[in-house]
């Protein structure tokens, strides 16, 4: 089944961009909130050229609807890498506590310093960048405990930057999430539009539901066992998976044909709501 090649780079994310160049000088350290599932697809290449050298923090989000196992490994994986990181889910607010004392952590050699010239009232400022709905916003109101930041299931609701103080002496500058031009990899487009990060109108969600079928049959088979009741068998296309997906929940048109588009949208639905388990649709590579 050939892969699909999903593009969508609005207008304003350049805009966002040029103002993240700009405003890189006026923080400590940048924090990149990616999404548990999909860490490296939702990762846009450009924040490392955008970073300028400063320290770096990964969150990993979302990580309760992702495999513990899995984000071990990728923890493991940016650490090595030297990035200070975290996993917490921002919807519950779990793990976010550990943020403000990660950030210290971080940059303890620099606060040191600013302690020993006697700037003791400085602030540490961190810029907080993401892709689109990933969960960037509702991040930031945990962290600074209270709705500081607008947050929304969908991509594009936060549009232009804004300073908010989490307590005396750490305030977050909040960006715009932003994509990047061109998906190299047609699976990365993918990834991103399961994950519901990439709006819905640009992508045939039949088409995306089958491809996510033959990834499911491929790494958690169980999970479509235990769900949907379907046996993944060998040499099954996404099509035939999505055809007897729709047969097994009873989803017909005329003549008892399968409702293909009915269960595609149903089981995209199920998979944003954690209902599939705990998956991990990306590993770090091997080395």
């Amino acid at each position: 089944m050939d892969q699909l090649n999903i593009q969508w780079f609005p207008g304003h994310m350049t805009k966002a961009r040029r103002m993240m160049q700009e405003s890189i000088q006026a923080v400590d350290a940048l924090c990149e909130v990616l999404d548990a599932r999909i860490p490296n697809a939702s990762r846009n290449p450009e924040i490392d050229s955008l970073a300028g050298g400063k320290p770096r923090l990964i969150v990993l989000n979302r990580a309760d609807l992702a495999d513990p196992a899995v984000t071990a490994l990728w923890k493991k994986y940016y650490e090595s890498r030297g990035f200070a990181v975290l996993d917490c889910d921002a919807r519950t607010g779990k793990g976010t506590a550990a943020f403000a004392p990660a950030v210290r952590a971080l940059l303890a050699d620099r606060i040191e310093a600013w302690r020993e010239k006697g700037q003791t009232g400085r602030k540490v400022r961190v810029m907080v960048a993401g892709i689109p709905n990933v969960g960037k916003s509702t991040f930031i109101n945990r962290v600074a405990r209270r709705k500081a930041a607008a947050a929304g299931d969908r991509p594009g609701v936060t549009r232009g930057k804004q300073w908010i103080a989490v307590d005396q002496s750490l305030e977050l500058l909040d960006t715009p999430g932003i994509l990047w031009p061109k998906f190299e990899d047609p699976e990365v487009g993918e990834l991103l539009a399961v994950t519901n990060a990439i709006r819905a109108e640009v992508v045939d969600r039949e088409a995306l539901a089958a491809r996510f079928l033959m990834k499911l049959a491929e790494r958690y088979p169980d999970a479509l066992r235990e769900r949907y009741k379907l046996e993944p068998e060998p040499g099954l296309s996404g099509w035939d998976l999505l055809e007897r997906t729709a047969l097994k929940r009873g989803m017909l048109i005329s003549r008892g044909e399968p409702d293909i588009e009915r269960m595609a949208n149903t089981l995209l639905t199920e998979y944003h709501a954690g209902k599939l388990g705990r998956l991990s649709l990306e590993s770090p590579p091997s080395d």
